[in-house]
């Protein structure tokens, strides 16, 4: 599960985000619609731990984020979150199913080939394992990110904009995989959109 409370953020104290407080239990679903410029990636970052808040709290899996050290911040985010990134970030001297099993050894996990083959064939780029992510569409980067995010079975799965390089068959599969990943390792699933064909697949929905 994932819980904020009151979390404030600034950027060089020139742009200021409130986030409404939000929980999303464990295998449960949650979309974060919003315009442009209302912090929805700010918001996301926040609970992947890639950034400090200036105020307000943050709950993962049972631990308060503000008492960890920046270090057990790292470790925890490495080991029970999962990001599915806007852009994807890969090695770029690796190929993908390399990319894939990389997520295992940053969380301190054994490399999990079985998985990283079913995940690649699930999203449908089981052909592309020997390539350089370089070589891939932007569809194709887009599948394999998801993929990276779901290898270690997180606690808790942050997509940004999963779907926003894929057509609509692809963005089916792509929401089908990631709903039911959730609901099989238990885990809490967050979206953050401007992509109104996700709409209908949420119950739980807020707006920035």
């Amino acid at each position: 599960m994932i819980q904020t409370k009151a979390l404030k953020f600034a950027y060089s104290g020139t742009k200021h985000f409130t986030f409404p407080d939000l929980y999303c239990a464990d295998e449960e679903t949650l979309l974060i619609l919003g315009e442009s410029g209302r912090g929805k990636t700010t918001f996301l970052h926040l609970m992947a731990l890639l950034l400090q808040p200036k105020s307000g709290n943050i709950v993962l899996d049972g631990e308060h984020i503000e008492a960890l050290s920046q270090a057990s911040r790292g470790a925890l985010r490495a080991e029970k979150i999962g990001v599915v990134y806007q852009k994807a970030h890969f090695v770029r001297a690796l190929n993908v199913i390399d990319n894939l099993l990389l997520a295992n050894y940053l969380g301190n996990r054994a490399q999990n080939r079985s998985r990283a083959l079913y995940l690649a064939e699930s999203l449908g780029f089981s052909d592309h394992l020997s390539k350089k992510t370089s070589q891939l569409s932007q569809g194709e980067q887009q599948r394999v990110s998801i993929a990276r995010a779901l290898m270690n079975e997180p606690r808790v799965i942050l997509a940004d904009e999963p779907t926003s390089s894929l057509d609509d068959a692809n963005c089916r599969k792509v929401m089908r995989l990631l709903t039911s990943q959730a609901k099989d390792i238990g885990a809490s699933l967050l979206v953050v959109t401007h992509d109104q064909r996700l709409k209908d697949e949420f119950p739980n929905q807020i707006f920035l």
